[in-house]
Formats: structure tokens, sequence, C-alpha cells
């Protein structure tokens, strides 16, 4: 077992190296694509837009402090 993988292992390597080839090349592909150019460009006008920052993005961590309080128990 030990000596038929031992013998197999440039081919193996070369296999590897080939199939990340292929992966990385997918990937790039992938990420150049005419039709993911417009959802780029929208993401990088997201800096530049005039809305004002909606209430729930705060900078503040939102287990800081509750904004309400549920009814005690007690009366």
């Amino acid at each position: 077992m030990l000596e038929t993988l031992a013998s197999m292992q440039s081919t193996l390597s070369t296999l590897w190296v080939v199939w990340f080839f292929v992966l990385f090349t997918g990937i790039i592909l992938y990420v150049m694509a005419p039709w993911r150019k417009r959802g780029y460009e929208r993401a990088a006008d997201i800096p530049l837009r005039d809305e004002p920052p909606s209430a729930q993005s705060t900078s503040r961590a939102p287990s800081a402090r509750p904004t309400s309080r549920a009814p005690s128990a007690r009366r």
C-alpha cells in the first residue's frame, strides 16, 4: 500500500496543482464576470450615498443599554 502511494506521489502532486489552478481560475472568472459589474458598482457607491443613517445602525453595542423594558412582575 505505501509503495503504491509512494509511486503515485508525483502524479498526485501534479493533479493537486492542476486542481488548484482550475479552482483559482474559476474564482477569478466568477469575480470578473461582466454580469457582476452592476453589483460591484452599487457596493462602491455605498460610502457616497447621502442617506441618513438608520436607527438600527448605531455605533454602540446592542446589549449596552436596553431601549425599552418589559413590564415588571411586581406591582
